[in-house]
């Protein structure tokens, strides 16, 4: 197996190729499954790389492979490639050029990163032990194209041995990594409460049944589910966000509506949780004479890393960056990300790449209008990448 620095090496001599590609991407955002211009171009640089390619998978998803010389394992490294509905403020020249459209999430940085590692793992075609898949994602921020790529039938023929996803963060300086071992990111839940109660005069409470009180009752009570339900171990969120209800001053409110998320690290805490706002919301509504609906949509599940997979990337990023460089991540984020169907279905690590640079002003958060990365992250990610695919694929 090549040396790790040589892999950094010959990273570095295709920077400028991923920043072009990175900064076309950057100026060109697509919101989620309307990726139609960012697949055809991910194509064209398949097409010159002379990879094989699959197209229309999950609507604007597509699925590389490089076949190796022998047989062996089948490693996939994934990128996602939707923007977000965000108007890009920065004051650089590749500002997004679509009014209200920004990748303020990097994922142009994810793409420019796979396509990096795509790039140098053909070169190495007659090497490989094995084969290696790339999935490009569409819609992580809105649907979830994660499952639907799966559905597809990405993970076999030949089937997938480790799935292997990275994410840029502002969190952690460029040149270094966090890592984490298993629950890595929350699983979520959108709830919808709906009160129904009975209408009278203000003046005359007696005659009614308050669905604003109710609401209030409602609210409170959720609150005991994290305190008193939850071993205080784990970590849970019940945010209600939104709360309509009521028509005038002095008229009794005869129906409210509460909206709201739920984040969970595992499944056994997720059915809990859930469980209890429904018996909360029915047997507290109940009580005060009223009724109620709940409505759970269920999100993204839970990411969870598999530790051997994480001992992989560590290993190398100690090798490629030192060892003061990789960061063992104590807690998990109760933000989601959809690689977690992957990481379901095969062993899995995701991690973070750092992005942040103090000195060139780098320093916003993902989401946010100004944000964007010290592109020096691109050839960190992209010789991990392939050092990682390489690792995996050596090992029988």
């Amino acid at each position: 197996m090549e040396g790790v620095h040589s892999i950094l090496l010959e990273a570095e001599k295709i920077k400028n190729w991923m920043v072009e590609i990175r900064r076309d991407f950057h100026m060109n955002p697509e919101l989620g499954m309307e990726e139609f211009r960012t697949r055809d171009k991910i194509v064209e640089y398949l097409q010159g790389m002379g990879i094989e390619y699959i197209t229309g998978v999950a609507g604007t998803g597509i699925l590389g492979i490089i076949r190796g010389r022998e047989d062996g394992k089948t490693i996939a490294l994934r990128a996602d490639m939707d923007a977000l509905p965000i108007q890009d403020e920065k004051a650089v020249s590749y500002r997004s050029t679509v009014p209200g459209k920004m990748h303020a999430c990097g994922h142009d940085a994810h793409m420019a990163v796979l396509l990096g590692a795509a790039r140098m793992l053909k070169g190495k075609q007659e090497q490989l032990k094995g084969n290696v898949k790339l999935f490009f994602q569409p819609a992580e921020e809105t649907v979830g194209g994660a499952k639907p790529m799966i559905e597809a039938g990405v993970m076999e023929e030949p089937k997938v041995d480790a799935v292997l996803g990275l994410h840029v963060t502002p969190e952690i300086p460029a040149g270094e990594i966090g890592i984490k071992y298993g629950q890595m990111n929350a699983s979520s839940d959108s709830i919808k409460i709906i009160l129904r109660g009975k209408s009278s005069h203000g003046a005359y409470p007696q005659d009614g049944v308050d669905t604003i009180m109710m609401a209030g009752q409602v609210l409170t009570s959720l609150q005991t589910i994290v305190s008193r339900n939850v071993d205080p171990r784990s970590s849970v969120v019940v945010t209600i966000g939104t709360i309509n209800g009521g028509t005038q001053s002095n008229i009794i409110a005869d129906k409210v509506e509460l909206v709201g998320t739920v984040r969970t690290l595992d499944s056994d805490t997720r059915s809990l949780v859930i469980s209890r706002i429904e018996e909360i919301v029915t047997k507290v509504t109940e009580a005060m004479g009223g009724s109620a609906q709940f409505i759970r949509e269920e999100g993204y599940t839970a990411l969870i890393n598999t530790d051997k997979i994480v001992d992989v990337v560590k290993a190398n990023a100690e090798k490629v960056l030192g060892l003061d460089k990789v960061h063992v991540l104590k807690q998990a984020s109760l933000g989601v990300e959809d690689f977690a169907y992957f990481a379901k279905e095969s062993p899995s690590a995701f991690y973070r790449l750092g992005c942040r640079n103090y000195e060139k002003g780098i320093v916003h958060d993902a989401h946010y209008c100004l944000f964007d990365i010290d592109e020096d992250c691109l050839v960190i990610g992209a010789a991990l990448q392939v050092q990682n695919v390489l690792s995996l694929l050596e090992e029988q």
